[in-house]
């Protein structure tokens, strides 16, 4: 099933986890244990990632397939521009057909190590609009999605031109927008409210992932793409005694952003989980999704 098929016939917000390939063999079996215990909680897909400059590609689709053969579930693929030609991405899109997977991601991708500059790794994609056109010329039944940034694109600082480029790219075939992580729920409504006065009417899905690490906060802030953290939510982690009370605090401010997103009617909500299912298991404890 399409992902906007999926979205356009829910009454309801439509939940949607966010999983890695692991990097090592002995890890995949411990991932299927998270997607079976989140699978408890009824996702209406799950989307599986790229590693920078399609380094995990192989692993990506490996993964794709198995959630798809072994759980049913509707999966959403990455592809990225970076490091992919099109005879790479004709040869992937058929391979995903022909195991009924009719979903993906369309991203511009990260630098990979190792390269200078991100024009030595642009092949036949120099952006994401480009996989879209050509995914939607060449692969017509294929649904596509898009990435949206709540906190502004960090390589576009105007924003007037980010939701040009944004509005091009949906335009041009993508379904539906979902978007990095953020921290303050008036990002996310004012960022909706940008698209919709530029004439972007595709359902922008909020892209959730709690703090439960004083690490894994600043890292959060390190990141190319990184999350503006409130004050208030840094106080309440650089003030707590360990990582579990720092877990609980983040925890409960994912759970109140998700408690808001739902009242206000927001077709659907995207957990990135880590392939960890202990957060957002607990998330959903906490939260009236109806």
């Amino acid at each position: 099933m399409l992902v906007r098929e999926i979205l356009d016939s829910a009454n309801e917000p439509v939940f949607s986890f966010e999983f890695f390939p692991p990097k090592k063999d002995t890890e995949w079996e411990t991932l299927f244990d998270t997607i079976a215990n989140l699978n408890h909680l009824h996702p209406s897909y799950v989307s599986v990632t790229y590693g920078a400059g399609g380094s995990t590609r192989s692993r990506t689709h490996d993964l794709v397939t198995r959630i798809q053969k072994d759980t049913g579930l509707t999966v959403v693929s990455h592809l990225t521009c970076i490091c992919s030609d099109m005879t790479d991405t004709v040869s992937i899109l058929e391979n995903y057909l022909e195991h009924g997977i009719t979903n993906v991601l369309a991203l511009r991708g990260d630098k990979p190590a190792g390269i200078a500059t991100l024009d030595e790794a642009i092949k036949d994609f120099p952006h994401a609009i480009d996989l879209v056109r050509f995914i939607k010329k060449r692969f017509p039944s294929i649904g596509i999605g898009i990435a949206g940034f709540p906190e502004g694109h960090p390589e576009t600082p105007n924003r007037l031109k980010e939701i040009e480029y944004l509005k091009e790219k949906v335009d041009a075939g993508a379904d539906y927008i979902v978007t990095q992580l953020f921290f303050d729920n008036r990002d996310y409504f004012d960022f909706v409210d940008r698209c919709r006065i530029a004439g972007i009417n595709v359902p922008v899905i909020p892209g959730i992932m709690p703090v439960t690490t004083k690490r894994g906060l600043i890292r959060m802030s390190e990141l190319a793409l990184g999350a503006r953290i409130p004050a208030p939510l840094m106080k309440r982690v650089l003030d707590a005694a360990s990582d579990d009370d720092v877990a609980k605090t983040g925890i409960e401010w994912a759970a109140a952003q998700v408690q808001e997103l739902i009242d206000r009617k927001v077709k659907g909500i995207h957990f990135y989980t880590l392939n960890l299912a202990d957060a957002t298991m607990k998330i959903f404890e906490t939260i009236d999704k109806r």
